[in-house]
């Protein structure tokens, strides 16, 4: 014990001073680095150097709990020491650190005894952050919508964070609008407007990204969505309707705005009233309207015959309209104040009494000129010498005028002569109908089916008679006296179409609604469904709707059941505009919302072309008495209407590249002529004519005209109705000696012209009963084969016997053996000259055409030597072999002309069930007159 005492003691004498430290610290260090470096530096100085261990620094200490630090001496001698860190600091856990450090020296000797510490110093280390954290937002996508049409100052605040310490790294000090083109910009605080008004038609909504940068410039590790919603502002009008309707024809009634609905914007709407118009009036004769010649309109409404058509279709029969202007395929005549037409003499009866109906349909603009002049639509004038007019149609200053001129028939007195009606739509550039009915003395105009009396009539002298003939014209009038040379005067500027003049009163106001009735318009889908307080009311042609109710969900219902129909079979394709105007009207305001007009049209679409074909057999012989008889030679016994379109199938399996296929479908229609021309030379009307019964005729509603060119049918009738007639056409010619052949063509129409058939042409040939000789009977005899066995009765053997002058049996084996000779020579050169021709004959003939037999009586059996007349061959070339084999075909005629007809048709009825009807240019054997 008391040597420690006294060693206590000594180094107590040695160890005199404690360490000295500074009183506090900075230290900074930056995170994820174990260095801090301390201001000032760590330094612990001892009075007792350089004593050793008295003057040395042996430890430095820290005083605090878990703290990541140690304190550690570099140089005992010096004193210097070193903070640093134990484990990483990470300046996101702990920003600072405040702690307190105590020095000691080393005492008197190696062993840690009686060591003096210093006092204590407080530390204070601050963590210097590393900008290791990217800027995130805080929602990954935002959305927002605004108003089209105003500038915001901002329309939303997008918001970034960062989870570095310091402010510098977690602070963000920019965002940036990563999307191009688009006007929208951002602030330093995250708020984004628009630079430029929206609009919703033009674009409703926009997707834009954004990113944000920290204040060390790192950006967002993801950039976020922003999408703006651009709402329409509000505006009073009718939503979901699309502006083009597409109508298929033959649909019917289609609903033009299914799903339309009225938007007031909340406006306190009252009443409503809804005008739906359907403009049509550069459609044809201002609207879709049957395109049928005015004589088959009149029959197909009702009226009665005697009717005369003034601008018919120009051909050989009506050649007057040739040299006028066709303003379209529905025979409308456009006159430019240059052009007149004579009409023929006997094409309208010169004395057309008190009673005439003159129709018409008419467009015409204001007058040319200052001074208007007047403008003839149709005048009857003196031919020459003189310059009276007798009755004339024209426009005057936009009146229409009407001049009847009486003769001197009766009493010398004053009467009406003049009729004037004003009247606005005769100068408003559209069509309408007119109709000039005259009851002497009364005139009356109905134009578009309303009745217009004359608004001023002027009387006048009748005409003193004379012997002067009359020219009747159209689109001016002929002056025929008081000029030197004639010429037309008072020329018609317009469109005119369907003139016709007809002795007689017209029937009724039925048949006149009739005549121009509108086959297309609006019209409403179950009336009944309408809803209740829906007052609605049609103009006479359905091209003009208006409705009114008080309730907007009644009026949205009734304006979506509105459709658009037309009623023709091949309508006129094109635009039809479609208008939608409203008013309103609100509780008890003076200005009211304005709702915007409705502007859409209707694209009624091409109807299916339809290909109308004549078949039957174009080629037979007839005996001369058949000719001759009383009922003549029946023409197109089995003549077969067809009318087909091409439709478009897909294949079955989609997957295949086969193409489409074209399937020919048939369609039922109506045709409204067919026209049988007679081919090389009119008819002589000495010797032969066409004929057909009235009758035949008349229970079709079909009517026809006769002349030497030939024959036409015409009316509005169905196909089969067609065929029907043409089966008994019948041509006669009682001089038949010198007529090698007849040859006539047939062409059908539907819509005056607008769909025409094939030419069928027709052959037909004479036999000769004076150029038959007993050779003929030979030939029956010889012509059966072995291999060929008749299927006929043994009677029918018989009936030649006893129809026929049977030579003696020395005078036949004589005629047999010169005959098999003749055969045997003439067959070797015969058949060199036509196997190839043959051989190509047979391939075109399997093609597209077929033997017509007609075995009305028998089957008869062909010499297989005998050429067959294929379509292929000139006439020249097969005239006389044709004669040969009709001869051989043929035995004397017998039986009466009506059995033959009955015979003839009876079998002609067979052969088009029991063959194919798709025959083309056949050959046909009548052996009808055989008595076998």
């Amino acid at each position: 014990g008391g040597d420690s005492r006294r060693r206590r003691l000594l180094a107590a004498k040695v160890n005199k001073h404690k360490p000295w430290i500074e009183t506090s610290y900075h230290g900074v260090i930056t995170e994820n680095n174990d260095t801090v470096i301390l201001d000032p530096p760590l330094v612990a100085l001892d009075k007792d150097a350089p004593v050793p261990f008295a003057g040395e620094i042996c430890a430095f200490k820290i005083h605090g709990q878990e703290l990541p630090f140690e304190a550690v001496v570099l140089n005992k001698t010096s004193g210097e020491g070193q903070l640093r860190a134990k484990s990483p600091i990470d300046c996101e856990l702990q920003k600072e650190y405040t702690f307190i450090i105590q020095a000691y020296d080393c005492g008197a000797g190696p062993q840690e005894t009686a060591w003096k510490k210093s006092h204590k110093a407080v530390v204070h280390i601050q963590v210097k952050d590393v900008n290791e954290f990217a800027p995130t937002f805080k929602e990954p996508a935002y959305r927002t919508v605004v108003t089209e049409g105003r500038i915001y100052d901002s329309i939303l605040q997008v918001e970034a964070v960062d989870e570095d310490c310091s402010p510098q790294y977690s602070q963000i000090c920019n965002y940036e609008i990563v999307t191009t083109d688009v006007p929208f910009a951002i602030d330093r605080n995250g708020n984004i407007r628009n630079t430029e008004k929206l609009s919703y038609d033009k674009q409703h909504q926009y997707e834009i990204l954004v990113t944000a940068y920290d204040c060390g410039q790192k950006p967002a590790a993801q950039d976020t969505l922003v999408q703006v919603d651009v709402k329409p502002v509000c505006k009073p009008g009718w939503q979901d309707w699309t502006k083009r309707i597409e109508y298929q024809p033959g649909s019917g009634s289609m609903p033009l705005f299914p799903s339309i609905r009225l938007e007031t914007c909340d406006g306190a709407v009252s009443s409503l009233q809804i005008v739906a118009e359907l403009q049509t009036n550069y459609i044809g004769k201002g609207c879709d309207r049957e395109t049928y010649s005015e004589k088959s309109l009149q029959k197909l409404c009702g009226a009665s015959s005697g009717i005369i058509d003034l601008l018919p279709s120009p051909s050989a029969a009506t050649n007057w309209t040739a040299g006028l202007l066709v303003d379209s395929s529905e025979m409308i005549f456009k006159f430019d104040g240059r052009q007149g037409a004579k009409i023929p003499d006997g094409i309208v009866p010169k004395n057309l009494t008190d009673q005439f109906t003159i129709t018409m349909w008419m467009k015409h603009g204001p007058s040319p000129g200052v001074r208007a002049e007047k403008e003839t639509i149709l005048c009857n004038s003196d031919k020459t010498e003189m310059n009276r007019h007798h009755y004339a149609l024209y426009v005057h200053n936009c009146r229409l005028v009407f001049l009847l001129r009486k003769d001197f028939d009766q009493a010398d007195t004053f009467r009406p002569a003049e009729f004037h009606w004003k009247l606005d739509q005769i100068c408003d550039k559209e069509w309408h109908y007119y109709v000039i009915n005259v009851e002497f003395p009364v005139v009356t105009l109905y134009m578009d089916g309303a009745t217009y009396e004359p608004y001023l009539v002027t009387n006048d002298w009748p005409i003193h008679p004379s012997h002067i003939a009359m020219q009747l014209t159209v689109g001016a009038c002929w002056q025929g006296g008081e000029v030197t040379k004639p010429r037309f005067a008072q020329f018609f500027h317009g469109s005119l179409a369907s003139l016709t003049i007809r002795p007689g009163k017209m029937e009724s106001q039925k048949v006149i609604s009739c005549l121009q009735a509108c086959k297309e318009g609006l019209d409403i889908n179950s009336l009944e469904s309408l809803g209740q307080g829906i007052k609605y009311h049609f103009n006479p042609s359905q091209s003009i709707l208006v409705m009114e109710g008080d309730d907007i969900g009644n009026i949205n219902r009734a304006l979506q059941k509105v459709s658009y129909i037309n009623s023709r079979q091949f309508p006129t394709a094109g635009v039809r505009r479609l208008k939608v105007s409203s008013k309103v009207q609100c509780f008890g305001e003076d200005v009211c919302i304005s709702i915007p007009e409705v502007d859409a049209y209707v694209m009624v679409l091409q109807a299916v072309e339809p290909q109308i074909t004549l078949r039957g057999t174009d080629h037979f012989w007839r005996p001369t008495a058949q000719f001759e008889s009383a009922r003549g030679v029946t023409l197109f016994p089995d003549l077969k209407i067809v009318s087909t379109f091409a439709k478009t199938e897909a294949p079955r399996d989609m997957k295949t590249t086969v193409p489409k296929s074209e399937v020919l479908e048939e369609m039922l229609h109506n045709l409204d002529f067919c026209d049988i021309l007679v081919i090389g030379g009119d008819l002589d009307p000495r010797q032969e004519c066409l004929e057909l019964n009235h009758s035949e005729l008349h229970q079709r509603h079909l009517d026809a005209t006769n002349s030497t060119a030939g024959y036409s049918i015409y009316g509005v009738g169905s196909m089969s109705r067609y065929e029907q007639v043409l089966h008994h056409i019948r041509y006669r010619n009682w001089r038949p000696a010198s007529l090698e052949a007849r040859r006539f063509r047939i062409k059908c129409s539907e819509l005056n012209g607008r769909y025409t058939s094939n030419e069928f042409n027709l052959e037909v040939s004479v036999l000769h009963e004076d150029r038959v000789s007993d050779k003929e009977h030979v030939n029956h005899l010889i012509v059966q084969p072995p291999f060929l066995q008749s299927v006929h009765h043994p009677e029918s053997w018989s009936s030649i016997q006893r129809s026929s002058v049977v030579p003696s049996i020395a005078t036949v084996v004589i005629i047999i053996s010169v005959c098999m000779l003749v055969f045997v020579v003439a067959m070797g050169v015969y058949r060199v000259r036509i196997a190839h021709q043959h051989f190509i004959q047979e391939t075109e003939a399997a093609k597209d055409s077929e033997m017509d037999w007609d075995d009305s009586a028998l089957t008869i059996t062909v010499n297989p030597m005998e050429k067959h007349a294929g379509p292929g061959h000139g006439e020249d070339e097969t005239e006389g072999e044709e004669e040969e084999e009709a001869e051989e075909d043929m035995s004397s005629s017998s039986g009466s002309d009506d059995s033959e007809e009955e015979e003839e048709e009876e079998g002609m009825g067979r052969g088009r069930h029991g063959q194919s009807g798709a025959r083309q240019a056949q050959l046909e054997w009548d052996d009808s007159t055989l008595p076998y």
